[in-house]
């Protein structure tokens, strides 16, 4: 089964415009044309694709690492350690920054809950009948 570049854009809802740049940049593993030059996606290269739109926008993965890694993949099975060693090193950048988004919103949640219960006290204190 291969696709074009038009199915792969739709499926993926990236433009045809980015999934050229993935490839011309090395984000994704060169896409094997046809005899009149287009490209013809496999299931392999749609992986490839999923995984890196996951990588930058899901968990905003550098571009350069992710270059890095997908040469280290081409590479071989030499590469098999270096590859993990770069992915936990994200994994735990990803797990870093969460932690931080986290402790940020719980600050936020805070501030909310104390503008709501300034809104109510005004509000009751509107209320009050004046004698």
């Amino acid at each position: 089964m291969s696709m074009t570049i038009a199915e792969v854009s739709e499926k993926f809802k990236l433009s045809q415009d980015t999934l050229r740049y993935y490839e011309r940049i090395g984000l994704i593993p060169p896409v094997n044309r046809t005899k009149n030059g287009i490209r013809s996606y496999t299931e392999e290269d749609c992986k490839w694709v999923d995984f890196v739109k996951c990588m930058r926008q899901g968990a905003g993965l550098p571009v350069e690492m992710l270059i890095e890694y997908v040469g280290l993949v081409q590479q071989g099975d030499d590469t098999l350690q270096t590859r993990k060693n770069l992915l936990i090193e994200q994994r735990n950048r990803l797990a870093d920054k969460i932690e931080e988004m986290t402790s940020t919103l719980t600050r936020l949640d805070g501030k909310i809950v104390g503008y709501e219960q300034t809104i109510l006290q005004k509000e009751k204190t509107l209320k009050t009948p004046v004698e």
